[in-house]
């Protein structure tokens, strides 16, 4: 049967495997939609981690503050 979804291989060391099979029985749904979960949580905090980065680098003492108001007033 056809699907829009992205399929992928992955080898999955025993030590996971299990793992995942185990959350996967606990939670009453197929592996593959359990490592897809989890992929999609790893990546929000990839995205998290990045974004946070990102906001480090650009808060530095010198950098200038405005207030929410202000901010708002100038966007809209």
């Amino acid at each position: 049967m056809p699907t829009n979804k992205k399929r992928i291989n992955i080898t999955l060391p025993n030590h996971i495997a299990i793992f995942l099979e185990e959350i996967a029985l606990r939670d009453d749904v197929p592996q593959a939609t359990k490592a897809a979960e989890l992929l999609e949580r790893a990546l929000e905090l990839e995205e998290d981690t990045f974004f946070s980065k990102a906001a480090d680098e650009i808060d530095t003492k010198k950098s200038e503050f405005i207030s929410h108001n202000d901010f708002w007033s100038k966007v809209l």
